[in-house]
């Protein structure tokens, strides 16, 4: 193959030419964090590696999750141990591995009399995570009194609190995680594009070799061929398995997650909090806080609409503002208080009997007799260790048909791009560094530095290049000429297309910062118009596109959503007596 094009999209025609003429080890559907994470396994160890996405990437499951790569504290309930190991293990490696975009975040555990767990066992619960997880010394866990647990979270409901368990998880950023991934596949020679959907597979002597894609911008078809297809599409990977006939008694169950976002003046937390839901169902939630505003999740319900747009209902919206109330009943939190919101899909393995909350994360691997390999359930801590399975079996299918010498993983100690470099050993020592090192730029504040620092980390400094070009936009203030040179980065390479691209899946604006969207999106929405040559048609469409995606966020279905229990049990009447 020739030099690797990176996340380029004024390049796509080249990266289009690239798939066309291209004979592929490996071809994987779908730009999530799974499908990312098999790309850049693939690439890592040589083999010759294409990624599709219909969509944006991260466009599904990867930019709607909880944001947290969990130790596994929750699967000790179901008493997988082997999970809590794998993924402790793995938030570590993760930790080290990307240290700009996942990083420690104290979480409380406040205990309630008639709560899901007594003092003695969320005491032995944590101990026994500390344990299989790996947790480093100066994150294990810590039992708090009563009145320790209120003064370290003053918000929390007083009565029949007998106490808290202090812990750690760490937070990230699911879509810029999975754009990282990608950029660090492409930096090892993938050849990766969004928008391109698989219309059909392609066959030889009953065995997959290839397939037909379809962009969706410009309408192109591209045929692929490939000694290896994997399907890694998540919510749609039925319909990838359907495609192919491979579909087998073990499908899908897609269950529902939902978040809403709350202004933090509003719900002040001083750490994050996982507590019981005052329900039937035995859940726990999750609020946690980030920048000004603080999330609140998550619902788990069987589902079954769109897979493109799942939408947030009023039942949803009923059930976490009554968690709240019942944890924190001082904040008197409304659905007024409501600021953004989303819906995420979760693509479990469907299990007879159990409820939602009781089916297993545990990934599986399918291979169908036509080869078609698809990888299904899991979750974000996982990916790398899901990606290693999926490229172990591509190995030894390449190595029998084809006698590839078969490569070992070496995605354990591979840093993820924007990584730190040698000049700083965490973020506020790279902040450090970019603001002397670009000190002429008139205005810019450690603020602004390490905002641009928490998401593109050593990457930052293609940002900051921008900025001391003379001829970048001088008749702009700073704040803009910042936002256009962030957007110009992404755009020539993170693969941004569109301004949802830009203001969901690559900064998070749209949840966490949606009352700058209108302001900001006349700038961004005519240097793209710039950038990529828009025609006045594809000016609109992106306009009313984005329209709907910034209405959605506050736009609550009022279908009555009966898979949500909304029976109280004696947590609830114990808060209230």
């Amino acid at each position: 193959m020739c030099k690797p094009v990176l996340l380029n999209t004024t390049k796509r025609s080249l990266l289009m030419q690239q798939l066309q003429n291209t004979v592929f080890d490996v071809v994987v559907i779908g730009g999530g964090i799974t499908g990312a994470g098999i790309a850049l396994d693939a690439a890592a160890r040589g083999l010759k590696v294409a990624l599709l996405e219909k969509q944006d990437f991260a466009a599904g499951t990867s930019s709607r999750s909880t944001k947290l790569i969990h130790g596994g504290l929750r699967y000790l309930k179901n008493l997988e141990f082997g999970l809590v190991r794998e993924v402790g293990t793995e938030r570590a490696i993760l930790h080290r591995n990307a240290p700009h975009i996942v990083h420690a975040q104290k979480m409380l555990l406040p205990i309630y009399r008639n709560g899901s767990l007594g003092k003695h066992t969320t005491s032995l619960g944590l101990w026994l995570y500390d344990k299989l997880a790996g947790v480093v010394p100066a994150e294990r866990r810590s039992m708090l009194t009563a009145n320790t647990t209120l003064a370290a979270e003053p918000l929390l409901q007083a009565r029949n609190l007998l106490g808290g368990g202090l812990y750690y998880e760490y937070q990230t950023d699911d879509a810029r995680l999975t754009i990282e991934v990608l950029k660090t596949a492409a930096k090892h020679k993938a050849v990766v594009l969004n928008y391109l959907k698989v219309e059909k597979y392609h066959y030889y002597q009953q065995q997959i070799n290839g397939l037909t894609a379809t962009c969706q911008i410009t309408g192109q078809t591209v045929n692929v061929s490939a000694h290896c297809v994997v399907n890694a599409g998540g919510p749609w990977a039925d319909r990838l398995r359907a495609l192919d006939g491979a579909l087998s008694k073990k499908q899908l169950q897609l269950t529902k997650g939902v978040h809403i976002v709350v202004p933090r003046h509003r719900l002040p937390l001083q750490q994050a909090i996982y507590a019981d839901t005052p329900y039937a169902d035995g859940r726990m939630f999750f609020a946690i806080p980030r920048g000004n505003t603080a999330y609140i999740g998550t619902t788990d319900t069987n589902y079954d609409g769109s897979l493109t747009n799942p939408q947030v209902t009023q039942a949803d919206i009923a059930y976490l503002i009554g968690a709240l109330q019942a944890v924190f009943p001082d904040a008197q939190l409304t659905q007024a208080d409501i600021v953004s919101s989303w819906a995420g899909l979760r693509p479990l393995i469907y299990e007879q009997g159990k409820s939602p909350s009781e089916l297993s994360r545990k990934d599986e691997i399918f291979i169908s007799q036509n080869g078609l390999i698809t990888i299904a359930g899991g979750k974000l801590t996982g990916y790398r260790k899901m990606a290693e399975r999926v490229v172990d079996k591509v190995m030894i299918r390449l190595h029998r048909q084809h006698q590839c010498a078969i490569r070992l993983s070496g995605t354990k100690t591979l840093r993820l791009s924007g990584s730190f470099s040698r000049q700083a050993q965490n973020l506020n020592d790279l902040t450090q560094y970019y603001l002397a090192h670009y000190q002429e730029i008139a205005g810019l504040t450690e603020t602004t530095v390490k905002s641009l620092v928490e998401k593109y980390g050593g990457n930052t400094r293609h940002i900051l290049r921008s900025l001391k070009c003379a001829t970048f936009h001088p008749e702009k203030p700073l704040n803009e000429r910042i936002l256009l040179s962030e957007l110009r980065y992404c755009v020539l390479r993170e693969m941004v297309t569109t301004p949802a691209d830009f203001l969901i899946r690559r900064t998070s604006r749209l949840y966490f910062e949606r009352e700058t969207c209108p302001y900001l999106l006349p700038l961004v929405i005519n240097e793209l118009a710039s950038i990529l040559q828009y025609t006045p048609a594809q000016k609109q469409q992106a306009l009313m596109a984005w329209q709907k995606q910034y209405e959605a966020v506050l736009k609550f279905d009022d279908k009555d959503d009966t898979a949500i229990n909304f029976e109280k049990f004696d947590l609830m009447i114990e808060l209230e007596k």
